[in-house]
């Protein structure tokens, strides 16, 4: 593959980001054609002038014809058909086969091809088939002509069974920019079959090419060699889950130097297409095969003698019990038959798989680009501390967001690791935290570095994206932190980015990619000499200035070592709960495999759901075949959304979504992105360029809307509006903001009833003020200003007590300890807020002895061990979530007292004292922060 930042020649980088983009939405084109169909049969009827209609359907027509032959169905034949109907102005039939071709088109894609639409739907047998095959569209690049009668596409027809599980046809182009459109725009393409001369260049170039592909730029024709490489390439880079053949005249004995993996099989001099046909249907059936469930599934069915303990097994206990019959009922037969204590009948077992549930986790590991990955049935908390402490050990110092989800915090104190705080960049006017910066990163470990602490550090711990959808940079933070501290280990908490993997801007930013990426990069001669040069330019640089500087990691001693953690049921289609973890660790073999295995085992039950096994390997499945197209689709949902917001008139006087630039800096955006405005606006591009190299970006389907203008703050707005009036749900709110998740479970269906409800509420807000006399509009506008001026800043981590500092000065903490020494109840105290101000004034320490997590989001405000400052105080009283965990509203914060935080100092911290014999004169001396030496006392 190329290294980051260079192409396929004659190919562009925007690519990747037309794909997402909305205004091809073929599916709404077809709708309107549809509509503007039905209009014009109506104008024929009635006897009027017809022109006007008739110049709509002729450019809807035009407009699909740009790229209606990337699928099967309807497909440029039909469009055709289409046009001659308009010519004749048989309008009456243009409108039953249109209306017929969208209903098709909506619900069985491009496997319509194979129905005979001249014969009524309901008498076909293959419509009624249909519903139980599973079908493929594979694409042929060739460019005989593909109706040729002994044509490679017709020879590969011929062998197809009506009868069989599996079918597929064929959507054949003739160059290699047509079957990368294809790619790029057609979902239901499973595989793609590629002839190695394939000519270069579209003899139909249509703007959507110019649009996706980049100009028609001049190239050396004459040098062929590469093409059929570069296709494969960027056909991987599109979808990287679908399978790839190359077939080529070349003789296998023939030297070349275009060897490459990129394709799954080469086919010579193919004479007898069996072969070839047989891989095409055993690749997509491996895809679709899902180890697991399919053995759960088939022991469901078998007839099972059970005397193991779990009398719901087979549901006899809850069948034939008078009280549960609801019970059977609410959850069905099936749910209760596939539940055993049992591994036997090929259920393999999770505490040591050897079987389905290893060969469902294999596969997950390639979909999801791993070296190995684990499911997880615990939720993704367990899995976050599953990896801290296999990696950690105690006194290991680990850099970590402090707004990363507090399972990882709770790993800190099971593993007894240090943590050492990064603050995120704040957004203040919004009373949320963005992510935290490289500069912050570099700087925390230049400064260990300084103090002598480097060796230490172990790992660094950032989630990504964040709830509010700021994505990192994996690759860029990897390579520069390396190059600073080359052994360190990454974990990054991608609970909400599962999906990522599906759709390729998006996947190019997941760890995975990153870290696939960075070994190779590291492995290749061209960086070994680009990092040469780096270093000779780098030469007189004090190290304290590294943290201003790019950075390049050296190849020889930079181990890439990388862990991911999913909450695979956040994204995507599996049960609460289900969760995976992805290793890329050069040294999980060699250093970290027993002690993963035993972290396994500490925290994952004897007793694992086997649905939530299931649901893995089935949301495995899901991403193989069909999450491209589903997750392209949400993201459109998002990007039209943004707009109908952004334009509607009404809705945009109370409400507005953040965009780019209000949640990603821009020091960080050195592409100047500032909106998603500009995908509909032609600068696909600049967005692809945004998601290749800007240090933040923000996930459109993460949609923090702004409701500062409403008065109402954002905890009242999801109860009292967006839940009880209308039936919304969400997870997170801010003071002043509302986020709303996209997701593949949403449709499009709820997204016209969310803009009809937020046109409601604005309608409402709308009379409300219009209504009002000035002491109503005074105190609307106070209300406004209190969500949106003057907020309480955002706080900074403060600091540990020195009773939990391991090392004095150090500004890491042993918060194990003070979690623990927070069990003593003499130790603690509870302190309202308002008295724990008054404290502060008085220049008494108050510090946490327990975690204060406010959820959602679900990261602490407070850790054992921390000192409470008063602007932790004022964001605590600010809060507009009523659910804090490890903070009683009644009681207060509980604290240590001053007479633990003294002995406790002192047990850390011993005083070496000089004493006459009798008592008198002590003279005291601290250990030293480095190396822990007592430091030896002055004379009286």
């Amino acid at each position: 593959m190329h290294r980051d930042g260079e192409r396929p020649k004659g190919l562009s980088v925007s690519a990747l980001a037309a794909v997402a983009n909305p205004s091809y939405s073929r599916i709404d084109t077809w709708n309107l054609l549809d509509d503007a169909c039905r209009r014009l049969a109506d104008v024929n009827r009635a006897g009027l002038d017809a022109t006007h209609e008739a110049a709509r359907v002729r450019r809807l027509l035009d407009r699909l014809g740009t790229y209606e032959r990337y699928w099967l169905y309807p497909g440029p034949a039909r469009l055709a058909a289409f046009r001659d109907y308009l010519a004749d102005l048989a309008t009456a039939r243009l409108t039953d086969e249109v209306s017929l071709a969208v209903r098709l088109l909506s619900e069985y894609g491009d496997r319509a091809a194979l129905f005979d639409t001249s014969a009524p739907l309901e008498d076909q047998e293959l419509v009624a088939r249909a519903k139980e095959q599973q079908f493929y569209t594979v694409l042929l690049g060739d460019d005989a002509p593909p109706d040729a009668p002994a044509g490679l596409a017709e020879s590969l027809r011929a062998p197809r069974d009506p009868s069989d599980d599996v079918q597929f046809d064929l959507l054949v182009v003739a160059s290699i920019e047509d079957a990368i459109t294809a790619v790029a725009l057609n979902g239901e393409i499973q595989a793609a079959i590629i002839r190695h001369d394939l000519p270069l260049r579209s003899s139909d170039r249509a703007p959507l090419m110019t649009t996706l592909l980049g100009a028609n730029e001049d190239v050396n024709v004459t040098d062929r060699n590469h093409d059929w490489v570069e296709c494969g390439e960027w056909i991987r880079k599109l979808r990287p889950h679908i399978d790839l053949y190359l077939l080529t005249d070349e003789s296998i004995a023939a030297e070349t130097e275009d060897e490459t993996d990129v394709y799954d099989r080469t086919f010579y001099r193919l004479n007898d297409v069996t072969d070839l046909y047989s891989t095409v249907l055993a690749g997509v059936r491996s895809r679709f095969a899902t180890p697991f469930f399919d053995a759960l599934r088939a022991y469901a069915a078998a007839p099972v003698g059970q005397f193991h303990a779990l009398p719901v097994a087979r549901g006899a206990s809850i069948f034939n019990s008078k009280s549960l019959q609801d019970m059977g009922e609410f959850y069905g037969r099936n749910i209760f038959m596939a539940e055993t204590s049992s591994t036997s009948g090929g259920l393999d077992s999770l505490l040591d798989p050897h079987g389905t549930i290893r060969a469902a986790m294999d596969k997950a590991a390639e979909t999801w680009c791993a070296d190995q990955t684990y499911f997880v049935t615990n939720g993704t908390s367990t899995a976050n501390k599953i990896v801290v402490q296999a990696l950690t050990r105690p006194g290991d110092i680990v850099l970590i967001d402090r707004n990363c989800h507090k399972s990882h915090h709770y790993g800190l104190v099971l593993a007894g690791a240090y943590p050492l705080y990064l603050d995120a960049y704040p957004l203040a006017p919004f009373a949320i935290y963005g992510a935290v910066s490289l500069h912050t990163i570099k700087k925390a470990l230049l400064d260990l570095e300084a103090a002598g602490q480097l060796d230490r550090v172990r790992m660094l711990l950032l989630t990504n994206c964040t709830f509010d959808g700021i994505v990192y940079n994996p690759q860029r933070v990897m390579e520069e932190v390396l190059a600073i501290k080359p052994d360190i280990c990454f974990l990054w908490d991608e609970a909400w980015y599962a999906f990522a993997t599906a759709v390729p801007w998006a996947r190019q930013r997941t760890a995975m990619v990153a870290a696939e990426q960075l070994r190779s990069t590291l492995s290749s001669p061209g960086y070994a000499e680009e990092y040469r040069e780096w270093r000779a330019s780098m030469r007189g640089v004090d190290r304290a200035e590294w943290s201003e500087r790019r950075l390049l990691p050296d190849p020889e001693r930079a181990r890439v070592r990388v862990y991911a953690t999913h909450s695979t049921h956040k994204s995507l289609s599996a049960l609460r709960q289900a969760s995976m973890i992805h290793v890329r660790d050069q040294d999980f073999k060699a250093l970290v495999r027993e002690t993963f295995a035993e972290a396994f085992l500490t925290h994952t039950s004897t007793s694992p759901n086997q649905q939530l096994l299931a649901s893995l390997d089935l949301a495995r499945r899901q991403v193989d075949i069909e999450g491209f197209q589903l997750v392209r689709n949400v993201y459109d949902m998002a990007l039209v959304f943004r707009h109908r917001v952004r334009k509607d008139r009404l809705i945009g006087k109370w409400f507005r979504i953040l965009d780019e630039d209000d949640l990603v800096p821009d020091e960080f955006r050195p592409s100047e992105v500032i909106s998603y405005r500009q995908v509909r606006q032609g600068g696909l591009a600049e967005w692809n360029e945004a998601w290749r190299s800007d240090q933040f970006v923000l996930d459109p389907t993460r949609v923090t809307l702004f409701i500062g203008k409403t008065g109402m703050n954002g905890y009242d707005f999801r109860e009292k509006v967006l839940m009880d009036r209308f039936g919304i749900q969400i997870n997170k709110t801010s003071i002043n903001s509302v986020l709303l998740i996209f997701t593949i479970g949403v449709t499009w269906s709820s997204v016209h009833y969310l803009l009809d409800v937020l046109r409601r509420v604005a309608t409402d807000f709308e009379r409300s003020r219009s209504a009002g006399g000035r002491a109503d509009r005074a105190l609307q506008q106070r209300r406004v200003e209190e969500i949106t001026k003057d907020l309480p800043a955002l706080p900074d981590f403060s600091e540990f007590d020195s009773a939990f500092r391991p090392d004095g000065a150090s500004p890491f903490g042993d918060m194990r300890s003070a979690f623990y020494a927070g069990y003593a109840e003499s130790d603690r105290e509870h302190v309202l807020l308002g008295d724990a101000g008054r404290r502060l004034a008085k220049g008494k320490p108050l510090v946490s002895a327990t975690f204060v997590v406010p959820y959602p989001p679900g990261f602490p405000i407070l850790v054992p061990g921390q000192v409470v400052s008063t602007e932790i105080l004022y964001f605590l009283a600010d809060l507009d979530v009523k659910e804090i965990h490890g903070y009683n509203p009644d009681l207060g914060l509980s604290v240590f007292t001053e007479t633990a935080l003294a002995r406790l100092a002192a047990a850390r911290h011993p005083i070496v004292t000089a004493s006459d014999g009798v008592g008198a004169g002590k003279i005291e001396g601290r250990r030293s922060a480095v190396g822990g030496k007592a430091v030896q006392p002055l004379p009286q």
